[in-house]
């Protein structure tokens, strides 16, 4: 052979090895996305699909609060890498996913976290945006819509690079501020509505101004990265006939669903009304028992594991309606600043005082006043105060509960 045709061999061999190093190096970082999309099968019944394999979202809402602290806390930010310590405990329990409600506050430990998850425990993340509800919201101002809306494509381009990313989540129960009573939140409104007399008529004006501000929000998502589906998160399937006529860029229906054991007719009622796929954005059980006063995690499990299986029906492969692409659990770790947020000295107190009621967590619903659920008992990892160092993860009967269903056959695509 002519040292010409060995030197050009060579010179072939290194660079397909140094192209082969390269690759595993950028794969390894977690940056350059997979395509995720949604798949129809028969019609009606729909998979997700992340890595060019079905995939089913066995997923937390975390939100990895330390006691003596609140809603401020930036855990994307902790020195002390709290997801290292979770993403250990939840790989284990067969999570793949979490939900977070917003990135960090800074670009560079956000990203670090996203490859963490992804690298080290195979967990991706839906990543979320509070649609300005907390900013006193007004869905019908102009400046407000593009102002959010900048905030929410800013965040997309900065993050649909990374792998770890399976889906965007736009808002967190935000129909609550369509109309007043016990549950709603951050009412807003225009002259134009408050004309109006019927309450009806309100609540359907402010929904149609918030639904289509969402799918304005979907639409310029789409553009700027077609390889992540974009969800609505609202609470139940209230307005739901409204948001599926609004909404027709929207690509999952997300419900927080606190109806105790059972979703009833949710998966039926959301076919034929939305005809998308759907997700349990937040779903669970409290572990206080009001009415006795005292801690039962026995109860929790038992009504996780009732809904889970529910859950598991519903999906692709199962025997019920087919639309159900996954859940995430509320919420991995007990949240002690809930109860009075505003009373900072009260941020260290496991508070045992309930909020408010819910007739579907019948175990204790002869609480006095029939008050029954207890904010900040919601974790399926109780936590424990340490001199140093992160808050000690004492997982429940629930997280054991989890393991053996997600480990085993339940939830496998």
């Amino acid at each position: 052979m002519k040292k010409k045709t060995i030197l050009t061999i060579s010179i072939f061999l290194v660079l397909l090895i140094a192209g082969t190093a390269a690759f595993l190096i950028f794969s390894k970082i977690g940056a350059g996305p997979s395509k995720v999309y949604i798949k129809t099968i028969e019609g009606k019944r729909f998979q997700l699909v992340a890595g060019n394999s079905p995939y089913i979202i066995k997923g937390m809402v975390y939100n990895p609060v330390p006691i003596d602290k609140n809603h401020e806390y930036d855990f994307w930010s902790d020195a002390r890498k709290p997801h290292m310590v979770d993403g250990e405990l939840m790989k284990d329990a067969g999570v793949n996913t979490i939900r977070v409600y917003q990135p960090g506050r800074h670009v560079k430990s956000t990203k670090d976290t996203i490859r963490d998850l992804y690298n080290i425990f195979g967990i991706r993340v839906a990543m979320g945006h509070w649609l300005g509800f907390w900013e006193d919201p007004n869905y019908a101002d102009p400046l407000f819509r593009e102002r959010i809306k900048k905030d929410v494509l800013d965040m997309v381009r900065t993050y649909k690079d990374e792998k770890g990313i399976l889906l965007w989540i736009l808002g967190n129960e935000n129909n609550i501020s369509f109309s007043y009573g016990p549950q709603a939140a951050n009412i807003w409104t225009t002259d134009e509505i408050e004309k109006l007399n019927d309450p009806f008529l309100k609540r359907q004006a402010r929904a149609k101004f918030y639904y289509s501000f969402v799918n304005e929000v979907a639409k310029e998502i789409h553009k700027v990265d077609p390889n992540h589906p974009v969800v609505l998160a609202n609470a139940e399937l209230t307005d739901i006939d409204i948001a599926g006529d609004a909404t027709p860029d929207i690509d999952i229906l997300g419900c927080s669903i606190y109806r105790g054991k059972a979703f009833g007719s949710f998966f039926r009622e959301a076919q034929n009304k939305f005809k998308k796929p759907v997700l349990i954005t937040e779903f669970g059980c409290d572990r206080y028992d009001a009415a006795l006063e005292k801690e039962d995690q026995k109860i929790q499990a038992e009504f996780i594991e009732a809904e889970l299986k529910e859950i598991q029906k519903n999906t692709f492969n199962g025997t019920g309606v087919g639309n159900c692409i996954g859940c995430f659990v509320f919420e991995w770790t007990d949240e002690w600043w809930k109860f009075n947020e505003n009373d900072s000295d009260r941020w260290n107190i496991h508070d045992i005082v309930p909020s408010w009621s819910n007739g579907a967590y019948y175990f204790d619903i002869k609480a006095p006043q029939n008050l029954n659920i207890n904010e900040e008992w919601w974790g399926i990892c109780a936590i424990k105060k340490k001199v140093s160092g992160l808050d000690e993860r004492m997982p429940t009967q629930a997280y054991f509960k989890i393991k053996e269903m997600w480990k085993q056959s339940m939830m496998k695509p």
